[in-house]
């Protein structure tokens, strides 16, 4: 049983890689269709991503763009050494960073005059986070807590940051991370446990001061080590199994 259920997700692989072979061969070879399924596959995690890093809706929706014309560009020069998945996250990643340290020498000087956009978390990730069957009061709890988690995750210094959101929020593997990211697998752990601690220190206080009314207790947060996507689903009262 074992080696056909090997067997099976090796042949199930093959079938992935031939399938992404094929799309690749029809993005070189300019294919308008093939060009319209990737912006619809990989349009809004992507934003979600550089929106995480960048934090601000306006400068995200840029980035994003950029992102997707380099991808454009440099289709010819995708040979397939990674996933097209990896390679268009690495793209993100490096975007985004880029994005965001030319924010806090130049953009940060300047005095916005908009409002905080918590609206905008919420928009951004409202398709992947809440479950629409949830009652208003669970939804109410959940929309509270993943804003604050996003607050204080802002608060993360990089490269522990952008760990804790490839491995927590779009649930990468730490082989695709360290692809991403083009460090080793040892420094993609060390950076996420220091990522994660950063995290559960900035959220203690509110745990102990909510944890009853949102259904979080704050000696299971502290134990645990529990990732950024479990607390959120936690306080919802989502079941996820890992």
């Amino acid at each position: 049983m074992a080696g056909a259920t090997t067997l099976g997700d090796f042949a199930g692989a093959i079938g992935i890689r031939a399938e992404e072979s094929a799309i690749v061969a029809e993005l070189k070879a300019g294919s308008e269709d093939a060009y319209a399924w990737l912006i619809g596959e990989f349009h809004q995690p992507i934003y979600s991503l550089v929106y995480r890093i960048v934090t601000d809706p306006s400068d995200a929706a840029d980035t994003t763009q950029e992102v997707f014309l380099k991808v454009f560009r440099g289709m010819k020069h995708f040979h397939g050494e990674s996933s097209l998945k990896t390679w268009i996250y690495r793209i993100a990643v490096h975007e985004a960073s880029n994005r965001r340290r030319w924010w806090f020498r130049h953009k940060a000087k300047e005095m916005s005059m908009e409002p905080s956009d918590n609206e905008g978390v919420a928009s951004a990730m409202r398709n992947r986070l809440v479950d629409e069957h949830d009652s208003p009061f669970d939804n109410v709890m959940h929309e509270e807590v993943r804003v604050r988690v996003e607050e204080e995750l802002r608060q993360i210094s990089e490269p522990y940051r952008t760990t804790v959101i490839l491995r927590d929020l779009e649930e990468m593997s730490y082989e695709e991370i360290a692809e991403i990211t083009e460090v080793s697998l040892g420094t993609v752990k060390s950076r996420l446990t220091r990522g994660r601690e950063a995290l559960r220190r900035c959220l203690t206080a509110y745990v102990v001061e909510n944890g009853e009314r949102i259904g979080l207790r704050a000696p299971d947060l502290r134990a645990s080590g529990e990732n950024v996507r479990g607390l959120e689903r936690r306080a919802s009262g989502i079941e996820v199994t890992r």
